[in-house]
């Protein structure tokens, strides 16, 4: 069956219908990654938006539900080049067509993912509408796109109730606690090429309490500090500052999520609260951003955004570059940043945008990155040792 996009230029790509038989308006954004399409569909920071999958082969290992980022797909809807009819996977439990069904996400497949990755690079991330039905008016279209903005997000995604990630009791050699990365940092910082699992090394979070604030967490968030022996505790991000404090955490995760980060007002006043309650914060993405406005900085959108597991960024203090996983589309502005409060500290790479802070005189520091990866690599992942030695010191 026939499916279309319509951009709001008003650039119309046929192609064929995939998923469910649904007409969808969304933000159309681009992914580099060659891997990870089950965790993208679960990383609730793609609400509100249609990922297009530069790759063109998708779906030829299924989908494994161990390897989901959270409980349900999040995007509005699958761009591929080219859907696999069949998957070989002896961990997959179904295709990506029934994933895509038994969920209610649309998608469109047999389109020129390039030309299209190529559209949104020269002209910006646009709305789009993905529909089965060729009768359609392009000029109520086009006003519809133009209308749609992504809203409420957040709230969309988070958790509704205060839950916990146990610590994990041991290190086994296939990964601890479901996969989550934990590597030996000392090897790694000396020069290896791969860091080695630490399949022996003690882990020294042990007894530390961590909040973590689900702004529209992924799973590997709560599973890397669990991992590291933390006791994680996951709020809902409406959650008053005073509720969490009140469990007296030895420290405090903000996490990733969907959204401009401005709408988030009522956060930021919490945020303040928790920046200046001394207790050592760690924050990612959103989380990034959130801590950023708490602090009177700025955020801009775009052109559009950072996407994919394949992105350096280059520490500022060390000089050492990373290869990172990002999905965000908005950044911290640094022309805005009061030197006498925080300084960057991490930077991409390609285009200097900012990737991190550090807070001077508070115990908090900042990445725009996914330490936690999944989809991606793990170069960062020695950021949340670098959040427990902050908690024991």
């Amino acid at each position: 069956m026939k499916a279309y996009l319509i951009l709001e230029d008003k650039t119309i790509y046929e192609g064929t219908a995939i998923g469910a038989d649904r007409t969808v308006i969304s933000e159309i954004v681009f992914n580099t990654s060659m891997a990870g399409y089950p965790e993208v569909l679960t990383d609730p920071s793609y609400a509100g938006q249609a990922v297009c999958m530069t790759y063109p082969l998708i779906g030829n290992y299924g989908i494994c539900t161990d390897d989901l980022e959270s409980e349900q797909p999040w995007p509005d809807a699958l761009i591929v080049r080219e859907l696999s009819p069949t998957y070989s996977n002896f961990r997959a439990d179904m295709s990506l067509e029934d994933f895509l069904n038994k969920y209610e996400v649309p998608g469109i497949a047999g389109i020129d993912t390039r030309d299209l990755t190529k559209r949104l690079r020269e002209k910006g991330t646009m709305n789009g509408m993905i529909t089965r039905n060729g009768d359609f008016d392009m000029d109520e279209v086009v006003k519809r796109l133009k209308e749609y903005t992504p809203a409420g997000v957040v709230m969309k995604t988070t958790t509704k109730e205060i839950y916990e990630v146990g610590a994990a009791k041991d290190l086994s050699e296939n990964g601890p606690l479901g996969g989550a990365a934990v590597f030996d940092r000392a090897a790694f910082e000396a020069g290896k090429k791969e860091p080695a699992p630490a399949t022996v090394r003690e882990l020294n979070g042990c007894g530390l309490k961590v909040a973590l604030m689900d702004f529209g967490a992924k799973k590997n968030i709560g599973k890397s500090l669990a991992a590291r022996g933390c006791e994680v505790t996951v709020y809902p991000a409406d959650t008053d500052a005073d509720r969490v404090l009140a469990d007296k955490p030895d420290g405090i995760m903000l996490s990733n999520g969907p959204g401009d980060p401005k709408e988030c007002t009522g956060i930021i006043e919490e945020v303040k609260k928790l920046a200046r309650s001394g207790v050592p914060i760690f924050a990612i993405c959103l989380g990034h951003q959130i801590m950023a406005l708490a602090h009177g900085f700025d955020t801009y959108k775009l052109k559009y955004g950072h996407r994919g597991g394949n992105h350096p960024v280059k520490d500022l203090q060390t000089g050492r570059v990373y290869i990172t996983s990002q999905n965000h589309g908005y950044v911290v502005d640094t022309d805005t940043i009061d030197p006498g409060v925080a300084v960057p500290a991490f930077i991409n790479v390609n285009d200097k945008t900012n990737e991190g802070l550090r807070y001077l005189g508070e115990n908090i520091f900042t990445v725009q990155f996914h330490p936690e990866a999944c989809p991606g690599p793990q170069d960062s992942s020695y950021l949340f040792d670098r959040f427990i030695d902050m908690m024991r010191a």
